[in-house]
């Protein structure tokens, strides 16, 4: 791209999570082993749950979502590092780096407001047992999901946006393994102060929010389960938020500390890990966690007291 607010470089190099030969080998091994295992497992859901007439429930409908998500934000990492492990060439262009960070940036936002959703949903189906169908009618969970899909993706346009204008004149290698905000931040000569404010604050909003209704949602979980007499009923009505609740600790737990921390001062070498875990890691776990509430169908929920 050419011009005086645009970048002058027209590729980067993504220098991964190592430079030695047989580390590299190695970690093409496991990521490939990783990335196979979250692609079937979330890949098999949605057939599972469009041919099964059971699984034409509200749980599942939002299980498809995740599973879109995380074959999405996979997608859009996976396949370029891990050819890198193969390849002497690790560059990427710039077309193609704005693509991987927009995609990338938009699933993990949409799964982040997903989560709050489903907090929701399980809200609801514990406190509201009764009136779980007029709260959570398909009408209401296909909007709910809808805005979850059209927040994240804008958020994505206007962070990309502003990377975009960018120039970078500071080199062109990233030691990370696919383009992120922080680390370009960290390779441009053009005043970020702008930048930073608007993606602490636009990040700020989507993550706060959804987390806020999250804690909100469970605050009233626990109320309401502490009022069940019985230990039988106070495990059932656990049960079905355990899974939820132990991705929303880990989800949130990083990306709040990897995004939130914005300045720049930011080490490039340091902290790949935390977007590793929530962009890879997490979505080879999500089928496993969330399948196995099977046993709540939280479309026709009824009461664990």
């Amino acid at each position: 791209m050419k011009g005086e607010n645009s970048t002058s470089e027209t590729k980067f190099i993504l220098l991964g999570l190592s430079s030695n030969l047989q580390e590299q080998l190695t970690l093409f091994g496991v990521f490939t082993a990783i990335y196979l295992v979250a692609l079937m497992g979330n890949m098999l859901i949605l057939p599972l749950i469009s041919l099964d007439s059971r699984l034409h429930t509200l749980m599942y409908f939002l299980l498809g979502n995740f599973s879109v998500v995380d074959i999405g934000s996979t997608s859009s990492t996976m396949p370029k590092m891990l050819a890198n492990y193969l390849s002497q060439d690790k560059s990427i262009s710039w077309a193609f780096c704005l693509f991987q960070m927009f995609f990338f940036i938009s699933f993990r936002g949409i799964e982040c407001l997903l989560l709050g959703v489903m907090a929701y949903d399980r809200y609801v189906a514990i406190c509201h047992h009764l009136h779980y169908g007029t709260f959570m009618s398909r009408q209401a969970c296909t909007l709910l999901a809808a805005a979850a899909w059209v927040m994240g993706l804008t958020n994505s346009t206007v962070h990309s946006s502003l990377i975009s204008i960018l120039s970078f004149c500071w080199g062109n290698v990233l030691c990370h393994f696919f383009c992120d905000i922080l680390p370009l931040f960290q390779l441009s000569c053009s005043n970020t102060w702008a930048n930073q404010a608007i993606t602490f604050a636009l990040s700020g909003a989507v993550i706060l929010d959804s987390l806020l209704g999250t804690l909100v949602s469970y605050v009233y979980i626990v109320l309401a389960v502490l009022r069940i007499r019985t230990r039988e009923g106070h495990l059932k009505a656990f049960s079905t938020c355990t899974s939820h609740l132990v991705m929303v600790s880990l989800y949130f737990g990083i990306v709040i500390f990897t995004y939130i921390h914005l300045n720049s001062t930011y080490p490039q070498h340091q902290d790949r890990a935390q977007p590793m875990l929530y962009g890879i890691v997490t979505p080879m776990l999500n089928p496993i966690i969330y399948t196995e509430e099977e046993g709540g169908e939280r479309g026709t929920p009824k009461s664990p007291g």
